[in-house]
C-alpha cells in the first residue's frame, strides 16, 4: 500500500467514524436520562435523508434551506415519538419501553417503504460537499474532510449544552436518580423532549453528509449505520458522551483500514463491528469511558 493509498483510506475511515459518532451521541443521550436504546434512531436518520430529497429535488429548495428544514422535520419526529411511543409508558418494565422502541422503528421502515417505495432515490448533489479538494496526490471530496470538524464542533455543542446550562444539569440529575430528579421538581418531561431534540437534530445532520457520501437513499438505510452507532456507544461507554464519539471514531478506522490491509474481508466490513462489540463486552462491558451503573429495583 503507498503512503496516498494510506493517507486515502485514513481520511475515509476517519470520516466514517465521524458520521457514527453523530448518530452514537443520539443513542448514548437518551439511554443516559431513559435508560433505553433508542432502536428508531437510525430510522430518523433515513427519514431525514428522504426529507432532503424532497426538499431539493421535488420542491427544487436550495440545500441550506432544505437543511434547515430537514432538521426541524427530524427534531418534530423525535419529539412525537417520544410523546406517542415512550411518555406513557415512564413508569412501564424496561422491557415494555424496548419492545414499544422496536415498534416504532419497524414502523417508520413500512411506512417509509409505502410511501416512497422501495426504489433507491438519488441523494440530490450538494456541490459544497461533493467538489473534490486535493492535498498532494491524495483527492478527497469536502464532505470527507469537513464531517470530522463538524463532528468535533457539534460534540463541543452538546457538551457545553449538558454542563454548562439549567437544561444541562437537569440532564445529568435525572441520569443520576430519575426519582429523586422528579422529587425534587425537574420537570422530567421537558429534559426528555430536550434529549430527544438534541439527538434528532444530530441525527438528521449525520443524514446530510452520509448522504453526500453515499448518495442512495433506500427506507432501509438507517438500519445498519443505526446499529453500527450502537455499537459504537456501547465501545466508548453508553451513556458518556465523549466516549460515544470515540467509539465512532474507533469503529469506523478499524473498518476502512482492515478492509484495506485486508482486500479478502471487505465482505465482512460489517460483521467487523459486531466482532468488536463481542471483544467489548468481555474484556470491559462498561465501555471504554463507561462506569458501572447498578439497575434500581
Amino acid at each position: 500500500m503507498t503512503f496516498e493509498v494510506f493517507m486515502q483510506q485514513l481520511a475515509n475511515g476517519i470520516s466514517i467514524g465521524s458520521l457514527y459518532a453523530l448518530l452514537a451521541i443520539g443513542y448514548t443521550m437518551v439511554y443516559g436520562i431513559l435508560r433505553l436504546i433508542n432502536f428508531a434512531h437510525g430510522d430518523i436518520f433515513m427519514m431525514s435523508a428522504y426529507f432532503m430529497v424532497f426538499g431539493m429535488v421535488t420542491f427544487g429548495l436550495p440545500w441550506y434551506v432544505s437543511a434547515a428544514i430537514v432538521i426541524v422535520a427530524a427534531v418534530a419526529l423525535g419529539v412525537l415519538i417520544e410523546k406517542a411511543a415512550y411518555k406513557s409508558l415512564r413508569d412501564a418494565p424496561r422491557m415494555s419501553i424496548m419492545i414499544s422502541a422496536i415498534g416504532v422503528s419497524f414502523l417508520l421502515e413500512n411506512l417509509a417503504t409505502y410511501l416512497f417505495t422501495g426504489v433507491p432515490k438519488g441523494f440530490p448533489d450538494i456541490d459544497i460537499l461533493t467538489r473534490a479538494i486535493s492535498f498532494g496526490n491524495v483527492s478527497l471530496s469536502v464532505a470527507t474532510v469537513v464531517t470530522p470538524v463538524v463532528t468535533i464542533i457539534l460534540l463541543f455543542v452538546v457538551l457545553f449544552i449538558t454542563n454548562k446550562t439549567k437544561i444541562g444539569m437537569a440532564m445529568r440529575a435525572v441520569s443520576k436518580d430519575f426519582e429523586t430528579a422528579r422529587l425534587m421538581g425537574i420537570n422530567i418531561n421537558r429534559v426528555i423532549s430536550t434529549t430527544f431534540v438534541i439527538g434528532s437534530a444530530l441525527a438528521a445532520v449525520g443524514a446530510i453528509l452520509w448522504g453526500s457520501k453515499y448518495p442512495s437513499v433506500i427506507p432501509l438505510m438507517g438500519v445498519m449505520p443505526g446499529l453500527k452507532c450502537f455499537i459504537a456507544a456501547v465501545l466508548g461507554g453508553i451513556g458518556n458522551t465523549t466516549g460515544a464519539v470515540l467509539g465512532g471514531f474507533i469503529l469506523g478506522m478499524s473498518e476502512i483500514m482492515l478492509v484495506s490491509f485486508l482486500p479478502s474481508l471487505t465482505g465482512y466490513r460489517d460483521a467487523i463491528a459486531f466482532i468488536i462489540l463481542i471483544i467489548v463486552l468481555i474484556v470491559k462491558p462498561t465501555g471504554l469511558l463507561g462506569e458501572k451503573v447498578t439497575d434500581k429495583v
